[in-house]
Parts: structure tokens; C-alpha cells; sequence
């Protein structure tokens, strides 16, 4: 966003102009930072972390909610391991998040790259990780860590220099007033406690889920939006995602929210709005049924950040600590190995765009930025890279990031070839996927 952008989105913004209409609020501008950022941490954390299990094609998070299910899975786990009596609120007060070091968490999420956090405030379950007026006696100051969790990690991140982000489940599984009536439920519940989270923090990011059940006019989406953009604390540049109502997805809200799966057509992702969010195995609360094996590789999620990346998006890569508030060190590892290759090829990411005429290759993605293009190999590629433009090209200059070494590149029309500089083991500039900058390919 340029200067001139942000300055009109300022004055938008102070002068009221966002209505309570889906029409007016799609106007707004998807703020430059975050298109720019590419790459936030998902945390899923909560009274869930303790029993910390499902199948394991499962989301551990949704463990009271599969507990109904006598014949499944979760119930058998529940009953053998705690006893047929043993309630899910029993787990609140073992919920200690005594190891919770918010310092730590913030250095190992400066160091993988990430540019901003979206930590789970309330999940379906109801609760809350703040001293929530709504949710007494089912938040982490009444009981279980007798500690504003969202309040600690929000001055370690901000601290770290990243942007601090909310998801925010609008709806509860088993709260009696939404079950007996929505409309109440959400006057006298959920709209009082999304603005009381606002109001402390004033997040960069408001991460809406659970909002299926209903359209976004039950929710009273459009009216929280403008009262959010127009009167709020939060800062002015807030980016919203797209889960407000059961008709919004990919239709409203500021990016798309593609969940384990391909990007659907709609407004959103047809502009290039989304963010694709995935754990790093298959639950995004952390699952103590999930072995090594079922968590993908480091190599692995920085191909799914590379692809995510070239497509235009960004990538919102989920970990689940503990009960007792640890990184699980399996999820530390990913995620400074992603830092490590972000420190070399960043410049292929961030502030990157999709490159809309790239041609098709099986292991190479591209990216843009200013007059040059990345082109990014999945794997080594071997003595020579040979890509075919989309249009006859000049003269080039090709380097290749993290090697100081000079890289041969020949034009004949469309035909760029590019000498792969011949590198021992350990000479290699990173892991992963290696990275060639072709400036003066997009003029």
C-alpha cells in the first residue's frame, strides 16, 4: 500500500466511512502489511491441551465435542484413560500453563520468520484465554493458570516487533443461552466479549470461526465491522478474514481462510485475498496421538509456504502447545528450520506478488517483486535451469540468493537458461528449496 493508500484508508476510517453493509465494508482496502507479510503463526491452545488426543485424522481442540460420541473414538480414550465420570470442565484446573514462558515463545516465532501471531482467544468450547466479564469461571484468570494469557503473549510478541492477532470462535457448543436462543446469545454474549477483547488489546488481525450455524446478519457481523473499523481502539491498518456469517466465506471480509484445501473461486481468493491455514500434522491442538510420521517435514511446509506464496497468498502454519505451555520441541524444530531458509531466501517472499505470467514447472514456483522475478527450485536442479518466458527477454542478471558466487545465464527469445553453479554439501547456501533472482525479467 502506498503512502497515498494508507493515507486515504486513515481518513476513511476517521471520518466514519464504513455502513453496516456488506456493500460498504467491501470497499475497504486489504491493508499492505499484511499482503506483504506472507507468513503468521496459528497457536491452538486451551483446556483441549490437556487430555491432548484424537484420532488421528482428527482436531484434538474438538475433544468435548467428540466426547458425545459414545461409539467413537475420543469417548473410548476419555473413558479408559479418566473414567466415565470425569467431565471435560474437569480438565480446566489442570490447564496450569505452569512452563509458559511468553518471552521464549516470542523469540522462537521472531527467529521462524513469521510476521505476525493468531493465537486461539476462545475456541468452540467457550474458553477464555483473558479475564472474560462473559465466561465466569471459564477463563484462565478465574482458574486453571490464574493468568491473562492473551495479555502476556501480546506484549512478548508486539515486544519481538511481530503483529499480534485474535481467532475468536462466535459460536459455543454447549453455552445453554446459545442453545436456547442465538439471538440473546449473541446481544448479551458474544458481541459484548469480541468487543471487550478488542478494547484491551487492539489486536492487527481478527480471526473469526465457528460462524456456519447462522448468517452474518443473526451474528451482527456488519455492524461489529463498522463499529470496528470506524470507532474502535484497534489500530487502523486491522486486518478481518472472511468467517462472518454462513454465506460470507470467500465472498466477505478481507482475505479467504482455504482450511487443509484447494483455493475455492470467489471475490477473495479471485483477487488474490486468502491465507491458507494447516498444522503441522493433521490436528491443529496439539495430539499426543500424532507420531513423528504424521507431522510433515520441515522441507515440506516451506514447499507449502513457497506454493501459498506464489499463488498470492500467505500462510498460517498452526502449533499446539502443551497443557502445561510448552512449544513442543518437534514444532520448534519446524519452525526454526523455516527461519534459517527465510533468512536466505526472505527476499523471495516477503513483499513478494504472484507472478501471473509464470510458466508451468513442475518443481520451480515464482515470485515478483519491482522488476525482478524468483524463480524457486523445489529440488537441486541439477548443471542447468531452462525457462521458457512469456515473452522474448534482454539482458538479465541472474543471482542466486545466498551465494556470493557469480551465475551464468544465457537468452536465446523465450529461452532463459541459467547455469546452476556447480556447489559441494557444504557450500550450499540452505536447505530445502534454492532461489535464483532474475532482475529485469518482469519489466
Amino acid at each position: 500500500m502506498t503512502a497515498m493508500m494508507l493515507g486515504a484508508l486513515l481518513s476513511a476510517v476517521g471520518a466514519g466511512q464504513y455502513e453496516a453493509t456488506w456493500e460498504s465494508l467491501d470497499t475497504r482496502p486489504n491493508p499492505q502489511w499484511f499482503e506483504d507479510a506472507k507468513f503468521g503463526i496459528f497457536i491452538h491452545w486451551g483446556v483441549y491441551s490437556v487430555p491432548a488426543w484424537g484420532a488421528k485424522d482428527a482436531y484434538a481442540e474438538w475433544y468435548w465435542n467428540h466426547m458425545q460420541n459414545k461409539d467413537g473414538a475420543t469417548w473410548k480414550f476419555h473413558e479408559k484413560t479418566y473414567g466415565p465420570n470425569f467431565k471435560y470442565q474437569d480438565f480446566a484446573p489442570m490447564f496450569k500453563a505452569e512452563l509458559f514462558n511468553p518471552a521464549e515463545w516470542a523469540d522462537i516465532f521472531k527467529r521462524s520468520g513469521a510476521k505476525y501471531i493468531v493465537l486461539t482467544s476462545k475456541h468452540h468450547e467457550g474458553f477464555c484465554l483473558w479475564p472474560s466479564r462473559e465466561s465466569w469461571n471459564w477463563n484462565s484468570v478465574d482458574i486453571g493458570p490464574h493468568r491473562d494469557l492473551c495479555g502476556d503473549l501480546t506484549a512478548a510478541v508486539r515486544e519481538a516487533g511481530l503483529r499480534m492477532g485474535f481467532y475468536y470462535s462466535i459460536y459455543e457448543w454447549y453455552n445453554p443461552l446459545y442453545q436456547q436462543d442465538v439471538v440473546k446469545y449473541t446481544n448479551q454474549h458474544m458481541l459484548p466479549q469480541l468487543k471487550d477483547l478488542v478494547e484491551r488489546y487492539q489486536p492487527d488481525i481478527v480471526w473469526p470461526d465457528g460462524e456456519w450455524d447462522h448468517p452474518s446478519g443473526t451474528w451482527r457481523s456488519t455492524e461489529f465491522l463498522a463499529w470496528l473499523f470506524n470507532e474502535s481502539p484497534a489500530p487502523p491498518d486491522i486486518v478481518v478474514n472472511d468467517r462472518w456469517g454462513k454465506e460470507t466465506r470467500n465472498r466477505h471480509g478481507g482475505f479467504a481462510t482455504p482450511e487443509y484445501g484447494h483455493l475455492p473461486k470467489g471475490r477473495l481468493v479471485d483477487a488474490g485475498l486468502f491465507e491458507e491455514c494447516q498444522g503441522m500434522g493433521k490436528s491443529f491442538g496439539y495430539n499426543r496421538n500424532e507420531a513423528a510420521e504424521d507431522y510433515r517435514t520441515s522441507t515440506e511446509l516451506l514447499h507449502l509456504l513457497i506454493d501459498n506464496v506464489s499463488r498470492g497468498g500467505n500462510l498460517l502454519l498452526d502449533i499446539g502447545p502443551t497443557g502445561d505451555g510448552r512449544i513442543p520441541c518437534i514444532m520448534q524444530q519446524r519452525l526454526l528450520d523455516m527461519g534459517a531458509w527465510l533468512d536466505v531466501n526472505g527476499d523471495a517472499i516477503y513483499g513478494a506478488d504472484k507472478w501471473p505470467d509464470a510458466p508451468k514447472m513442475d518443481k520451480v514456483r515464482f515470485t515478483t517483486k519491482g522488476d525482478a522475478v524468483y524463480a524457486i527450485c523445489l529440488e537441486w536442479p541439477s548443471a542447468e535451469l531452462v525457462v521458457e518466458m512469456p515473452r522474448a527477454i534482454g539482458n538479465v542478471t541472474v543471482t542466486m540468493l545466498g551465494h556470493d558466487g557469480p551465475v551464468g545465464a544465457s537468452a536465446d527469445g523465450k529461452t532463459l537458461r541459467i547455469a546452476v553453479p556447480q556447489l559441494t554439501i557444504d557450500a550450499l547456501p540452505c536447505q530445502h528449496a534454492y532461489v535464483f533472482r532474475i532482475a529485469g525479467a518482469n519489466p
